[in-house]
């Protein structure tokens, strides 16, 4: 019969060193990692974009001045965008009717009518409006214009679109136009009704009718 050997006695103080070796051996635990700051308040705005520069401006504007009846306006209509722009009408508190003339030859003279095409501005271009060439035509004004004077205008685009400015008041004599419907520009003044320009018909038919268009 086999005899039980006892088995020897570890004293406890030998058994808490070993445990707290052990436990100096272990890897490091890593640190947790902070929560994220909550985000308080509205999120940023997006940078507004720059407003884009307007496609048709002008230069210089100026209108003739008058004592009465009929005058024009004149500039330097300039396209800044990459398509045509056209100027379809005009409008202004001046006059109660505002037309887009021409100047051109017609039946051996030279006579105004109203462009029916309107203004059209090249791309990355200009147009003038000038005395004896395209202009503004404002009829039956309703005040004086002297030199100096601010005069508002709207044109009306073909996309609808409009181009607000302000023409100043200025004297002009140039070849003695007269900017009046049915009458020679450049050629002569006087002996004829009047219509407050301070220059003189030449008994030429309204060009507006179409008289002239022979």
């Amino acid at each position: 019969m086999l005899s039980r050997r006892a088995l020897p006695t570890v004293p406890a103080a030998v058994l808490l060193a070993a445990a707290a070796a052990l436990t100096g051996c272990a890897a490091p635990t890593a640190p947790s990692a902070a929560p994220a700051p909550a985000v308080t308040g509205s999120p940023a705005a997006p940078a507004a974009a720059p407003s884009a520069s307007p496609a048709l401006t002008i230069i210089d504007p100026w209108v003739k001045t008058t004592g009465e009846g009929m005058t024009a306006a004149f500039g330097t209509l300039v396209n800044n965008g990459g398509a045509d722009v056209t100027v379809v009408s005009g409008a202004s508190p001046l006059s109660p009717e505002v037309e887009l003339h021409e100047v051109v030859e017609s039946g051996g003279t030279t006579v105004m009518r109203p462009k029916e095409s309107g203004f059209v501005v090249p791309a990355h271009g200009s147009h003038p409006l000038q005395p004896g060439g395209d202009h503004i035509m404002l009829m039956g004004v309703t005040e004086k214009v002297e030199p100096g004077a601010q005069i508002p205008f709207t044109l009306t685009l073909k996309d609808g679109s409009t181009l607000e400015f302000t023409a100043v008041g200025k004297d002009f004599a140039g070849g003695e136009e007269d900017y009046r419907p049915g009458t020679h520009t450049g050629t002569r003044t006087g002996g004829g009704t009047g219509g407050g320009t301070g220059e003189g018909t030449d008994g030429h038919e309204d060009a507006h009718s179409g008289g002239d268009d022979r």
